[in-house]
């Protein structure tokens, strides 16, 4: 892909036109009635990202060379590129969990292109919650959750939980592909649900998903996968120039085993040399100050490292070596 570079949007002109008692002209002197001032910079031009002939996902070409398909794709695109924080934000997290997710995957058989889904549904963010209700990583819905295996109620909601959440994600996309054998089709199954999907190929005699008239949530949801996975993949393409310290690394921690009730865990974290708000940041998937724990379950608690907790970023360690400059 061709590379380019985003200037400052604020130019010159535009601090200048601001102040000034003449009217904005973008793209002029704008300083008409002032014409004894020096001329301003013309302001730094909105350049639209290219758009590849092909994506590959999971080791199969998608051709988007069909205007439909390339239009998708430039959109989700056009979002990532300009929708700075959101997108600086994903590759900085991505640091932190990418090195957790990605065996969990491999060891379910489930292809690694699948983790840029999980930054769609989040931006990444473990404590993401959608006012659908959904929540964690990868957006689970309580009923789905608990469907998957996941602990849900007042105390625990193991949405929040990196490694739990994953597994069973991934036993969700191993049930979907079962039925379509196709990992894109998995992927807006797992936005619109298995029964819409199978539903609507049927109804419109498609072949693939790609090629379905869906909502217009799902028709964005398969290309913005794969723009995302353009961007990660090379992400000083579309104007983003991080360097390693930049990144956020994992925070080192010791593991706490317990099979019996805590009844404040505000005590607990004292005694472990943190606050309760390190131990509900490194445990995010505890939603109240007890643990009660009637059944005798097997929880094992994160404990950050001090050391961890006030890490160095000159020493932090890129995951991916592409998503840092020299």
């Amino acid at each position: 892909m061709k590379q380019f570079h985003i200037k400052p949007f604020l130019s010159t002109t535009l601090a200048v036109c601001i102040g000034a008692a003449a009217p904005l002209l973008i793209g002029s002197t704008c300083l008409d009635k002032q014409p004894t001032a020096p001329q301003a910079e013309v302001p730094s031009k909105v350049i639209s990202p290219t758009v590849p002939e092909q994506a590959v996902f999971d080791g199969v070409t998608i051709d988007l060379r069909r205007y439909d398909r390339r239009e998708r794709m430039d959109r989700e695109l056009i979002s990532f590129s300009y929708m700075h924080s959101s997108t600086l934000l994903m590759l900085k997290r991505a640091n932190r969990y990418f090195p957790v997710i990605e065996p969990i995957l491999k060891a379910n058989g489930i292809p690694d292109d699948f983790k840029y889904l999980m930054a769609i549904e989040s931006s990444l963010n473990v404590l993401a919650r959608s006012p659908a209700g959904a929540a964690g990583l990868w957006q689970f819905m309580p009923a789905t959750a608990k469907e998957f295996g996941l602990e849900v109620n007042d105390e625990v909601d193991e949405r929040y939980h990196v490694e739990k959440s994953t597994k069973a994600a991934c036993k969700y996309f191993k049930q979907a592909y079962a039925k379509y054998g196709d990992w894109m089709s998995v992927s807006a199954a797992y936005n619109a649900g298995q029964g819409r999907i199978s539903s609507q190929l049927d109804k419109q005699l498609a072949d693939h998903a790609m090629d379905l008239w869906l909502t217009e949530e799902t028709s964005r949801y398969m290309f913005r996968l794969l723009a995302a996975k353009e961007v990660f993949n090379n992400p000083q393409a579309f104007g983003f120039l991080l360097k390693q310290e930049h990144l956020y690394p994992m925070i080192p921690y010791t593991e706490v085993t317990v099979t019996t009730g805590i009844e404040d865990l505000t005590d607990f974290a004292k005694k472990q040399g943190i606050t309760y708000a390190q131990l509900r940041d490194a445990n995010p998937w505890l939603r109240s100050r007890t643990l009660k724990n009637r059944t005798g379950k097997k929880y094992v608690i994160h404990i950050p490292t001090q050391e961890g907790m006030n890490y160095d970023p000159k020493k932090t360690v890129a995951h991916n070596k592409a998503w840092v400059i020299d």
